[in-house]
């Protein structure tokens, strides 16, 4: 593969030491580099390990310098290639301790969204995954262990054990599925792919609005000046203070 198809697998740089990987159009997941390597922060659809390898070539780097995956929820779009991502690496998977079922079972279970839209779509083959047992448990508040500062928020509502990531040394807000950035507009989700809308919306209130950056799981990242949209958008939507 030349190096310049390589760089197309890196996205924007939202601090030093964090960096954007778009595994589809529409997916992403982010790197984190600390002193034995990198932790990654959701992994994609079950091609995505590919996506993955090209983006830590690109930086002189192998799939080997992963020693940490930290999913913030077991849905089939951020953990389809986690299994595939663990035989390559050695890499510990992380999960919060709600959403661990989930993870093991290979599948999201039909009481795990609110809506019938969410409900069909979970019964399709396709949208599962190769079941994957946690290596350890995630805990409201805790920083991750050897991740360079990653705070764990838990955001229940999309899912029973989402969590967003604070990445404290730089400010950066990695926000999984709690948020979406779509047509350039901050927002939530379709209700009928989450858990629980109502405490969804009510996690909201967990959110820190100072923050340098915003990644998503879906969307563009909002850096610099853009970080305003996040701010504004918190605050009209029910933002009560911060997480600490």
């Amino acid at each position: 593969m030349t190096g310049s198809r390589r760089e197309q697998r890196l996205g924007p740089v939202l601090a030093d030491g964090v960096t954007c990987v778009p595994t589809t159009s529409r997916d992403n997941a982010f790197l984190i580099e600390g002193d034995d390597g990198f932790t990654l922060v959701d992994v994609g659809w079950a091609k995505a390990p590919d996506a993955l390898e090209c983006a830590v070539a690109a930086v002189g780097r192998t799939l080997h310098d992963i020693k940490r995956l930290v999913l913030t929820h077991a849905h089939p779009d951020h953990v389809q290639g986690a299994a595939e991502l663990r035989r390559r690496t050695g890499a510990k998977v992380l999960i919060h301790s709600a959403d661990a079922g989930w993870l093991q079972a290979g599948r999201v279970p039909g009481e795990g969204r609110a809506g019938w839209p969410g409900k069909v779509i979970d019964r399709v083959p396709l949208l599962h995954w190769t079941p994957v047992t946690p290596d350890a448990l995630l805990a409201d508040g805790e920083i991750v262990e050897n991740s360079d500062g990653l705070r764990v928020i838990h955001t229940p509502g999309h899912s029973p054990g989402h969590i967003v990531l604070l990445h404290e040394p730089t400010g950066v807000l990695l926000v999984g599925d709690a948020i979406v950035h779509k047509r350039a507009q901050v927002g939530q989700g379709p209700r009928s792919l989450a858990a629980d809308p109502a405490e969804r919306s009510h996690s909201l209130g967990r959110l820190p609005a100072d923050v340098s950056a915003v990644g998503f799981a879906h969307g563009a990242p909002l850096i610099g000046p853009a970080v305003g949209d996040y701010a504004a958008w918190l605050e009209a939507n029910g933002r009560r203070g911060p997480v600490m």
